[in-house]
């Protein structure tokens, strides 16, 4: 994107909404997403730190005056500086408190969007993080009732959980004119923002105010990081802020600002849903859809519902991306096919880039219905492509014979075989054209059912042939009669054991597909239990650091709170990968058990056609009129 474009805006009615071409720019991503976004009082210059990150002077809006200039969210989209395959998304929101606006509501609703939709959440304020700064952060405390994990008990307090799904916390403190000092002694941008954090000890209301917005930036948010920034140049020139050249800006702020973008690019995450699903550019414009229709309802977020829904969109869009795929192969090949090898081969190659492509963007298919019809649909199409092979290597079949015949129908024209001697003269001919035929379609997958109707139909013409050649006895033509119906039973079994051997090697890839389908699976699986442990482990590491923090500075019974809760999250944590492991377990079951039923059909034909071979008498000698 050259410049940036409304996301979210306000309909007329005040009521949020998503714009159609930021959803459409969204939905070319196909690469994973960094989502940073920056919230705060309006006129706090938050647009030019995103220009920054966006590698620009100018995009998002700079407001010179008291007026707010963003509305809505503002979205630019650029390639990552630091992490090939991804896209960083900067969002822009609008000022927090705008006197015009005069709307809390509207307020809470932006910053728990920007929560809902980043990997990083820059907060900016201006002058230093005192109580004041602190109190305007009140809308984390409001996060409770705007935003809900679980959707199973709509009363119950999840924010525990916040910790495992919310976005790193940067707090930008600009024009920032204190020496950082604590007790006397220098101390850190992150030393600063603890401080400025800590709690109080005591149980009064007041007390209580005090801490409610610090302990919901601790509790919630799993990494915290301070930058401060001092005057970015002289009073008379921030109104032009953007315009400026590097030697007008201050050293000192040029300085924090590259710390900063080089902290965003390297420390930002790939945006993750619940269970650590990874968001792609298109899944968050679907994301922002559905959380700006709920709250536009009146209705709370919820993340489970929001990955359901999600799951429901990209498992469908999985599989039909997943028969794309096979299809557009086949497609490509099938004029080439000829042995039922080739056919199978590219079936199963395509199958697992099939399945590949599928798992790859689906989530959360865990009873397998969406593998399991996506499989099905693929079957049907490998039989669609099996038949239409088959017919074209009948028509191949039929052509060669009629070609190769064609000296053989003018000769019976001319009653060429009409003669004493005119027998062994038929013979030999047919005998020419049965092996020039097998030389030449010994490729095909119609060969011996070709050539069997071939000779039936030759068969009429060979007795005539047979009884009107006097040069023959009797007794010769007898045995020679016993021949022909020898060289017709042989060919029979030629085209039965023919069929028999292409049902067996389509046995043999139907195993083959079902163990690489299986495969995928269990890794899918794996992949699955390593995000969401990766996902606990990161909530778990943030509440123990919270902890001793807490023990430390002697807030015992919240750190004996907090004690509960990491034992809740390590109770939920296995109760989600014994459910996810069981899950699986049933879905690789149930694969497997329609792989057998499938290879039971295919035995049943197997064995039918067996028995078809077996009840036919084998011929005693080689006829006359044979074919090699």
């Amino acid at each position: 994107m050259d410049e940036p474009v409304c996301l979210i805006d306000t309909g007329s009615d005040g009521r949020l909404c998503v714009q159609e071409s930021a959803l459409q720019i969204l939905q070319q991503i196909q690469e994973p997403v960094v989502v940073v976004s920056v919230v705060g009082l309006y006129r706090t210059g938050k647009s030019y730190l995103m220009n920054r990150l966006a590698g620009k002077q100018t995009g998002f809006a700079l407001g010179s005056t008291i007026e707010s200039k963003t509305k809505g969210i503002w979205m630019w989209c650029v390639s990552h500086p630091t992490k090939a395959g991804s896209t960083l998304v900067l969002l822009d929101t609008e000022g927090l408190g705008d006197v015009d606006k005069g709307d809390s509501k509207h307020d809470t609703n932006i910053f728990c969007l920007a929560v809902l939709l980043s990997s990083t959440l820059v907060y900016n304020s201006r002058g230093t993080i005192d109580n004041r700064a602190v109190e305007e952060l009140q809308y984390v405390t409001e996060l409770t009732e705007c935003i809900k994990v679980n959707s199973s008990d709509e009363d119950a307090d999840d924010s525990s959980e916040f910790v495992k799904f919310f976005p790193s916390f940067i707090w930008a403190v600009r024009d920032f004119t204190l020496e950082r000092k604590i007790d006397g002694k220098d101390a850190t941008e992150n030393e600063y923002l603890e401080f400025a954090l800590k709690l109080k000890p005591g149980a009064s209301k007041k007390v209580m105010e005090f801490n409610l917005p610090r302990e919901c930036i601790q509790k919630y948010f799993p990494s915290r990081t301070c930058f401060t920034f001092p005057f970015p140049t002289n009073p008379e020139n921030v109104s032009r802020l953007e315009s400026l050249d590097a030697a007008d800006l201050s050293s000192e702020f040029l300085e924090v600002t590259d710390r900063f973008c080089n902290f965003v690019f390297h420390e930002s995450h790939v945006k993750t849903l619940k269970y650590g699903i990874t968001v792609t550019g298109r899944v968050l414009g679907q994301l922002a859809k559905m959380y700006v229709e709920t709250i536009s309802s009146g209705a709370v977020p919820c993340l489970e519902n929001a990955v359901i829904a999600m799951a429901k969109i990209e498992n469908e869009s999985a599989v039909k991306e997943g028969l794309e795929v096979y299809q557009s192969g086949m497609e490509k090949l099938k004029d080439s096919f000829s042995e039922l090898k080739d056919v199978s081969s590219e079936h199963q190659r395509l199958s697992s880039l099939a399945t590949q492509t599928f798992m790859k963007r689906s989530f959360k298919d865990s009873d397998g219905e969406y593998l399991k019809s996506l499989e099905d649909n693929i079957n049907k199409l490998f039989d669609g492509y099996l038949c239409q092979n088959e017919q074209a290597s009948k028509r191949r079949c039929e052509d060669l014979l009629s070609t190769l015949s064609e000296p053989m129908t003018e000769n019976l024209k001319q009653g060429f075989y009409a003669k004493p001697g005119g027998y062994d003269l038929f013979c030999k001919d047919l005998e020419y054209i049965g092996n020039q035929y097998n030389k030449l379609a010994c490729k095909e997958v119609k060969i011996a059912e070709v050539l069997e109707k071939f000779l039936l139909e030759k068969a009429a013409v060979a007795t005539a042939i047979l009884q009107a050649d006097v040069k023959l006895t009797e007794n010769e033509r007898r045995i020679f009669e016993e021949r022909e119906r020898a060289v017709l039973l042989e060919q029979e079994m030629k085209a039965q054991e023919e069929r028999q051997r292409q049902l067996e090697e389509k046995m043999a890839t139907e195993q083959q597909n079902n163990e690489d389908r299986v495969r995928q699976v269990i890794e899918r699986m794996e992949e699955e239990m390593s995000r969401q442990q990766q996902e606990t482990q990161r909530a778990m590491e943030s509440k123990l650091r919270e902890q001793s923090a807490l023990m430390e500075k002697g807030f015992q019974e919240k750190a004996d709170r907090m004690t509960w809760e990491i034992q809740e999250l390590r109770r939920k944590n296995a109760e989600v990968e014994e459910s996810t492991s069981r899950k699986y377990a049933q879905m690789i079951s149930d694969q497997q058990q329609r792989n057998e039923q499938n290879m039971e059909v295919l035995r049943q034909q197997q064995k039918q056609q067996m028995q078809a071979i077996n009840s036919r008498p084998r011929p005693a000698s080689r006829p006359s009129c044979s074919i090699q």
